[in-house]
């Protein structure tokens, strides 16, 4: 719709996980790198959590494309409370037959597909995404399942990707043995003013357009109404362009960011956030918004 008018290649502010745009922040960064160093390290489990819409699941996606050619990935994605059997998602995951069989012979398939892999030096890791929708019963499954590691090698890594329930859910009693075996955890927080000004400008970059598009009052606006949450900042960039489309707008400023917002909230669906102070006639603290837009233009950490 807006794309051609704004020179863009593509839509810059998609809500689809594609490691292309990942914004590395330096809690992105830090957030990759624990886990590569788990798989390196050959840690047990490994637990990444974050807000909703952090960009966790994006983070995911970058480090599969990454992993070297001697791992062996099963992806688990769809988790929810009444999630079911857990070998049989396992084996479903790494594509192994699993109806019909009865749960020892399923432990006995994902035990021989394991050994093998390892024969074949390859290693073998599972990823869980959303895995704070599992019930304690689950993990605890999971624990049970990491006991097929023997020696001092690990045939058998997992990976937990969670909202921050997870860590909530990990730290009941019942679960105790569960956390003492998690090697590596790391909580990604969301992005501060400059790092939601420099997301911005490296989305549109990406995309091919023009990275001053939304200037730095806007971008300073987009950050006092998401906190810094990377979906949300998706869903209002995407949105203020489809506005100043409309007026024909070649640059994006505080007020578009503004009647976005409002529009939004009379919809009652966009999740933005409020706080006490000197709010303008369209929801925003005016005040703290220009004085956050001169310092996000600086771009400095």
């Amino acid at each position: 719709m807006y794309e051609s008018f704004y020179g863009f290649k593509e839509k810059p502010f998609s809500l689809l996980p594609d490691p292309a745009f990942l914004y590395m922040s330096k809690k992105h960064r830090q957030a990759l790198s624990m886990l590569e160093y788990g798989l390196m390290n050959q840690a047990g489990f490994t637990v990444i959590t974050g807000e909703i819409g952090a960009g966790k699941t994006t983070l995911i996606r970058l480090l599969l494309e990454q992993m070297d050619q001697d791992v062996t990935v099963g992806l688990v994605s769809n988790t929810h409370p009444s999630f079911g059997e857990m070998l049989q998602w396992v084996l479903l995951a790494f594509g192994l037959p699993y109806r019909g069989k009865e749960k020892v012979e399923m432990y006995e398939t994902l035990v021989e597909f394991l050994i093998k892999e390892y024969g074949n030096n390859r290693r073998t890791v599972l990823i869980i995404d959303e895995a704070q929708n599992m019930s304690p019963e689950g993990l605890e499954e999971l624990r049970m399942l990491s006991n097929i590691n023997a020696n001092k090698d690990q045939i058998f890594q997992l990976i937990l990707v969670g909202q921050p329930e997870l860590k909530d859910k990990l730290r009941r009693p019942e679960l105790v043995q569960f956390a003492q075996r998690i090697a590596v955890d790391f909580h990604l927080e969301k992005l501060s003013l400059q790092e939601t000004w420099k997301y911005i400008r490296h989305r549109l970059t990406t995309a091919g357009g023009d990275p001053d598009l939304f200037d730095s009052a806007a971008c300073a606006a987009i950050h006092y109404y998401t906190k810094g949450t990377p979906r949300l900042i998706n869903v209002l960039c995407d949105t203020a362009l489809v506005f100043a489309f409309a007026e024909g707008l070649k640059v994006i400023d505080a007020d578009v960011i503004h009647d976005v917002v409002k529009d939004k909230k009379l919809g009652g669906i966009l999740p933005v956030w409020e706080e006490d102070g000197d709010h303008g006639k369209d929801g925003g603290n005016v005040k703290d918004i220009r004085r956050a837009g001169l310092k996000s233009g600086s771009g400095s950490e």
